[in-house]
């Protein structure tokens, strides 16, 4: 059948080992009924309208597709030729104006091989160069077609931390001096737009960065900051309390386990690395394999990223990484997840984080109708892809790896490239 925009939105997948994404266990015999586009009814029992394209999933699992928390997945290519590369900007007079969307290659070979591997959505940062603010991030599906953001302008990101300090001068002091002092500028910009001068490139906010930084002071847009260190998160929380209207978000977290109960307490939701359980760093000293686990126990909304894991290439590690989560409940003295709770990190979790949770990372109603049929348990290594959907659309799961491998799986006479032929 044809694959894009033009194949059918409404479909109806039966006979299913059903997850849900919102943290509930697998139930057998599940359906799944997508109408234009989105989630209209997911469960055991549920009746299929007249008239609808039925798919028979024989059984196997499907899910919502896995919602990637944390990538550079389409702004970059090759991450050492510059061509390639639009993560960040290091001589540009802007930090928090940039906006990755306009950025985004839909045929960017990632795109396509992280599809095939279940990725239906997902989390699109920038890079930081020459300042604390990197810019603003988008929602991107993976889907065939050329209209890949989802949602632009979805968040601004922030380097705290060693990487913040670099971007400031060289202390985490001078980094805090200037988040404070760009949150006093935007103040004064929100007071007399038409008055705020702009100072050029060796201001700390141009015109557009304060522009930029208005919906995250007045809370509308969230604020994702990457930290590790525990006394870091420490004094972004107690910033929060000056500032309650900041929509935090923390990515990396490598400390968090050891002050959960504070982040907990304030309401940050953690996009985290799933097993940072050696030092890398100076800011990592205390990291554990069980990090997600203690704050996911001690109540915080934790969802996976793959944060300086090959971010723009490998969000299907996400799949194994969950997978450990849950190996992780077997071994003594660890602290990992349930199947359930594991799965939601790859899907509702991420989405939840950035207050995206009633359109995507699940099969509730109304979200998007992103659907995944896998031949196993989708956090099993060994488990490959049946078939996906995204808004209901279902997608060719060819890339540049399945066309290689075919190629020389069964070479022809004539159909090798002319290096090949002697």
């Amino acid at each position: 059948m044809p694959f894009g925009p033009a194949a059918a939105q409404t479909v109806a997948i039966t006979n299913a080992k059903l997850v849900v994404g919102d943290g509930a266990q697998p139930v057998e015999g599940g359906t799944v009924v997508i109408r234009d586009g989105k989630v209209v009814a997911a469960g055991p029992g549920v009746a299929v309208p007249a008239g609808m394209r039925v798919v028979d999933a024989g059984g196997k699992w499907v899910s919502p597709g896995i919602f990637a928390g944390f990538t550079r997945m389409g702004i970059v290519e090759v991450d050492g030729v510059d061509e390639t590369n639009d993560s960040g900007a290091s001589s540009a007079p802007f930090h928090a104006a940039i906006d990755v969307a306009p950025a985004v290659n839909p045929k960017s070979s990632p795109i396509a091989i992280n599809r095939a591997e279940g990725i239906t959505r997902a989390v699109v940062a920038p890079d930081n160069r020459g300042s604390i603010f990197a810019g603003q991030g988008a929602i991107i599906d993976l889907g065939t077609d050329m209209d890949a953001v989802s949602k632009p302008r979805a968040f601004q990101f922030m380097e705290w931390g060693e990487s913040g300090a670099r971007a400031a001068g060289g202390s985490r002091a001078a980094a805090y001096a200037t988040l404070k002092n760009a949150l006093f500028e935007v103040r004064d910009y929100v007071r007399a737009p038409a008055s705020y001068t702009d100072r050029g490139k060796d201001a700390f906010l141009t015109r557009a960065d304060a522009e930029a930084l208005v919906p995250v002071v007045q809370g509308r847009m969230p604020l994702l900051i990457h930290v590790e260190r525990a006394s870091d998160i420490l004094v972004l929380l107690q910033l929060k309390k000056e500032m309650p209207a900041l929509r935090m978000v923390f990515v990396g977290a490598a400390e968090g386990w050891t002050v959960a109960a504070q982040i907990a307490a304030a309401g940050v939701p953690v996009i985290a690395n799933a097993l940072t359980d050696l030092p890398e760093n100076f800011e990592q000293l205390a990291a554990s394999q069980s990090n997600v686990g203690r704050m996911a126990a001690a109540g915080v909304l934790v969802g996976i990223g793959t944060l300086n894991q090959d971010e723009a290439r490998q969000a299907r590690w996400e799949k194994q990484y969950a997978g450990n989560l849950v190996a992780l409940t077997r071994v003594p003295g660890a602290t990992g997840l349930d199947w359930g709770a594991a799965f939601a990190a790859i899907s509702s979790k991420p989405a939840e984080a950035l207050g995206l949770g009633g359109e995507f990372g699940s099969l509730k109603p109304g979200r998007r109708g992103d659907v995944v049929i896998w031949d196993g348990d989708p956090l099993e290594i060994g488990t490959s892809v049946v078939s996906v959907f995204i808004d209901g659309v279902e997608q060719s799961l060819d890339s540049r790896w399945t066309r290689l491998r075919q190629r020389y799986l069964d070479p022809k006479e004539g159909a090798l490239p002319k290096a090949y032929q002697r």
